[in-house]
């Protein structure tokens, strides 16, 4: 096999659909959280998309239906599904396993202005 034949089969490209633009509601000024009783895990941790924030946001805390809050990010509705229990599948790993949860997209990790990053 030549070598330009490996570098091709490396480069695997992404199989189905292209990944929609989700519409976001505004920046958000999120964080990162961890837990305070165990320091032993400090490099574990989550990372939650800032369209599965915005659908958590939408469907938990303002009580939208799948399909109401679907329409507001602009995906389908099963879309909307599978990124939603994605997303709280996440926490609740988080959760029980004492991990931190980190938002992707955070600004303030972004500008330095987080208290709780390293950076």
């Amino acid at each position: 096999m030549a070598v330009d034949e490996k570098d091709e089969m490396m480069e695997c490209p992404r199989r189905g659909r292209p990944r929609l633009r989700r519409i976001i509601a505004g920046p958000s000024e999120s964080r990162c959280y961890k837990p305070c009783c165990c320091p032993e895990a400090e490099g574990q941790g989550i990372s939650l998309h800032p369209d599965e924030i915005e659908l958590i946001r939408l469907i938990d805390l303002e009580g939208l239906e799948q399909e109401e809050a679907a329409e507001k990010l602009g995906v389908s509705r099963k879309t909307a599904w599978r990124d939603l229990h994605e997303a709280r599948r996440k926490i609740a790993d988080a959760l029980v396993n004492g991990k931190g949860i980190e938002m992707a997209g955070c600004t303030k990790a972004a500008e330095g202005r987080c208290p709780k990053c390293p950076r």
